[in-house]
C-alpha cells in the first residue's frame, strides 16, 4: 500500500534521539495507528508497549530482536516484527524511511 486514505494525521512529531529519528503518528477510523518516519544513519534502542510490524520503505539497517540471536539485515521492501513489552536495537547504515504498525 503506498497511501492512506481517510486517516487523521497527528500534527505533532515523534522526535528521537537528538532528532536522528522522526515519525508522524497515522490514526485510522477503526482506532488502529501507524507511525511514518525517517531513521538517520546510528544506533538505537527502542522499546515496545504492543506488537509492532516495521516496514522497511528504503534504507538498510541490521536489527537485534529479542528472543533471536545475532543481528539480522533488513533492507528497503522487507519487515520485522516485535513483540509486545520488549525493547529492541537497531544500527541503521544508511537513512532509512519506515512505516510502522501496531498490533493490537
Amino acid at each position: 500500500m503506498s497511501e492512506f486514505k481517510n486517516v487523521t494525521v497527528v500534527k505533532k512529531a515523534n522526535i528521537y534521539f537528538e532528532g536522528k529519528v522522526a515519525s508522524r503518528t497515522v490514526v485510522f477510523s477503526d482506532g488502529s495507528k501507524k507511525t511514518l518516519g525517517i531513521m538517520l544513519p546510528g544506533e538505537y534502542e527502542f522499546g515496545t508497549d504492543a506488537k509492532e510490524i516495521m516496514e522497511i520503505i528504503s534504507g538498510d539497517l541490521t536489527v537485534a530482536l529479542p528472543g533471536a540471536e545475532g543481528w539480522k539485515t533488513v533492507k528497503g521492501g522487507e519487515s520485522f516484527e516485535v513483540t509486545a513489552k520488549s525493547k529492541f536495537r537497531m544500527k541503521v547504515v544508511t537513512v532509512t524511511d519506515y512505516c510502522c504498525s501496531f498490533i493490537s
